[in-house]
C-alpha cells in the first residue's frame, strides 16, 4: 500500500497540483498584504482618513472605540470594512488569474493549418494562374489542371 501511495504521489499531476496550491496560498497572502497595506490606506486617505479595517457596526447596542475592543468584550460586530478589503482582494486575484489563463490559452492555441493554394504557376510563362485553369490567361498555353474532373 505504501508503494502504491508513493507511485500516486510521484505522478506529475499530483506534484503540479501541490506546487500550485502552495504558490496560490503564498500569492493570496501577497495580494492580501498589497490590499491591506498598500492600496487601502491611500484610498482611505482620499475618502477622508478612513481606515477600512476599523469600519464596523456594533450589534450589541454598547459603544466600542474599535473592532478589537468590541471583540475583546465579546460583542457581536458586523465588520464591513474587512469585507470591503476581501472584495478588493478577490477582484485583484481574479484579474491576475484571468490574465494568466488568457496567456496560457494563447500559448496552447492550436496553429491553424495553412490555407489551400488558390493559384499555381503556368509551366510555360511562370505566371500565377487559378489552380483549376486549363489555359493560361497570359500566354494562352494549354495547361491541364491537376484538380479538374472530367
Amino acid at each position: 500500500m505504501l508503494k502504491e501511495f508513493k507511485a500516486f504521489a510521484m505522478r506529475g499531476n499530483v506534484l503540479d497540483m501541490a506546487i500550485g496550491v502552495i504558490l496560490g496560498g503564498v500569492f493570496g497572502r501577497i495580494v492580501s498584504s498589497l490590499v491591506a497595506d498598500v492600496l487601502m490606506p491611500p484610498i482611505g486617505l482620499v475618502l477622508g482618513r478612513v481606515d477600512f479595517a476599523s469600519l464596523f457596526v456594533n450589534l450589541s447596542g454598547s459603544s466600542y472605540p474599535s473592532v478589537a475592543a468590541a471583540k475583546a468584550a465579546g460583542a457581536p460586530t458586523l465588520n464591513y470594512g474587512l469585507f470591503l478589503q476581501a472584495i478588493v482582494d478577490f477582484v485583484i486575484v481574479g484579474f491576475v488569474i484571468f490574465l494568466l489563463v488568457r496567456q496560457v490559452n494563447r500559448w496552447t492555441r492550436p496553429v491553424p493549418a495553412p490555407a489551400a493554394p488558390t493559384t499555381r504557376d503556368c509551366p510555360y510563362c511562370l505566371s500565377a494562374i487559378p489552380i483549376r485553369a486549363t489555359r493560361c490567361a497570359y500566354c494562352t498555353a494549354d495547361v491541364t489542371s491537376p484538380t479538374r474532373r472530367a
